[in-house]
């Protein structure tokens, strides 16, 4: 149902857009697309670097001209190199290129302080959620009784929960506290745990840090925690990762799950199970349509690995730009390059933006009547709750819509907004909140606040 009401109002958005290409009178001249996490698609620009080795990829004649830096046609043809004829159009090894992996692998090594990171234990995929599928389609029987269960944050990036639910898991809901700025807290995994019984059989945990939609980074206490609650459980750790890049906050920092469990030491280190989600598509690289991703599995029995690497053979190998794509996320360029002055210049310019971004939301979101929002320590989204009058709620029940789905359908169609409904991200009951991304640039960022805030200020007034 809540799908439902999403694909109405993504359809609502493509039929605005056209309505303004043919020139129709709105209050607004175009609209803005926050709805998804696609930074190009809401107009952050495409990195110089990356874009100029996949230009060299696709047309080698490049690679011999001097039109391009000489850094990048050496990438250029180191990664041709790698392919089967020298071409982005051959197959590759189904866990990905070779000398790729092995480069993230040394990439995992220098962010986690030096702890170990094996090749072998990484597959390249066509994204992170379809890597999350395949290790989900490991754990989760979908003939077992009781059935396969999954603790899942609530609220919960859609994609996730759906996919699970389409393996025949059922998702175990575990809270995030809003009021501490989403905390995870290890209580209240205890609480989800206990209301499993005699529904599911909890296998795994999933956990986003930095969180989508909330925003949130983890301490390393909280992961600690977390890391021993699964060893104690005996749970399988999902560790979605893929907004590792993107954090904000002054007092926050992205350590990754398995860094922390490696400081742990014996016996946590040598026995938790972990899967460790990246991507291409997220953080400032943004490349969402390349569609390359990988997982990194920790500690898993050979026997497992081994119907892993069957399970992972199946498919084709994931698109070879994508998985270009990743070796360049991994091994960017380095003082000294000749490409590494504007590819600096520009991450520092996407940085800056994201953090003037996060807070002018946090200045324009709370100083907004019956609206307020935790600060965004990390991530792409900005997850503002909505505190609806009864007469806006009685409405939307009216129309049968979900409070904050109406809210949303009228912000798109008077102020020219699409945001996501909350209700997508099963929040906790009887709360409402909507979505946006925040990864954009400044003066598109300005202009959203703009017309929320004068959207929203009518709509309190219209329905108190």
């Amino acid at each position: 149902m809540k799908q439902f009401q999403h694909a109405v109002l993504a359809r609502r958005a493509n039929q605005i857009k056209e309505e303004l290409r043919q020139g129709m009178r709105k209050p607004y001249k175009e609209l803005i697309d926050v709805c998804m996490g696609d930074p190009h698609r809401a107009g952050v620009k495409p990195l110089t670097f990356v874009r100029q080795v996949l230009a060299a990829c696709l047309y080698p004649q490049l690679v011999d001209s001097d039109k391009l830096p000489e850094d990048v046609r050496q990438r250029a043809q180191m990664l041709l190199q790698a392919c089967d004829g020298g071409s982005v159009g051959s197959y590759t090894a189904t866990g990905g290129i070779s000398q790729i992996v092995h480069r993230i692998s040394e990439f995992i090594t220098r962010r986690d302080g030096g702890a170990p990171s094996h090749p072998e234990h990484i597959y390249i995929s066509p994204g992170s959620q379809w890597a999350l599928m395949n290790i989900l389609n490991v754990l989760v029987n979908s003939e077992a009784s009781p059935r396969t269960g999954v603790l899942t944050p609530m609220p919960c990036y859609s994609t996730s929960n759906l996919s699970m639910i389409g393996l025949g898991a059922v998702a175990v809901p575990y809270s995030l506290c809003e009021e501490q700025g989403w905390e995870l807290q290890v209580e209240e995994l205890h609480r989800a745990l206990k209301s499993a019984k005699g529904v599911c059989k909890p296998v795994a945990l999933y956990v986003i840090n930095p969180g989508n939609p909330t925003g949130h980074v983890q301490s390393r206490k909280s992961m600690q925690e977390v890391i021993r609650f699964v060893s104690e459980k005996r749970l399988f750790l999902l560790a979605d990762e893929v907004y590792q890049d993107c954090v904000y906050g002054e007092k926050s920092e992205f350590v990754s799950y398995k860094r922390v469990l490696s400081e742990m030491g014996p016996p946590l280190s040598d026995t938790v199970e972990l899967a460790s989600f990246h991507s291409a598509s997220k953080g400032f690289m943004g490349e969402c349509g390349l569609r390359g991703g990988y997982v990194e599995l920790v500690n898993l029995d050979p026997a497992v690995m081994k119907y892993i690497h069957t399970l992972f053979s199946r498919d084709s190998c994931a698109p070879v730009l994508g998985q270009f794509a990743l070796d360049l996320l991994t091994n960017p360029p380095q003082p000294g390059d000749p490409s590494y002055p504007l590819y600096s210049e520009e991450i520092q310019h996407i940085q800056a933006t994201m953090v003037h971004n996060v807070k002018r939301v946090f200045e324009v979101v709370n100083s907004l009547p019956g609206i307020c929002c935790q600060p965004v320590e990390g991530g792409g989204f900005g997850f503002p709750r909505l505190h609806l009058p009864p007469k806006a709620i009685q409405k939307a029940k009216e129309m049968g819509m979900q409070p904050d789905v109406f809210y949303c359908i009228k912000l798109l169609e008077e102020a020219g907004v699409f945001v996501s409904p909350g209700c997508e991200y099963e929040p906790k009951e009887g709360t409402y909140h909507f979505r946006f991304c925040i990864m954009v640039p400044g003066d598109v960022m300005e202009d959203l606040l703009r017309r929320l805030s004068s959207f929203h200020t009518q709509f309190m007034k219209e329905f108190s």
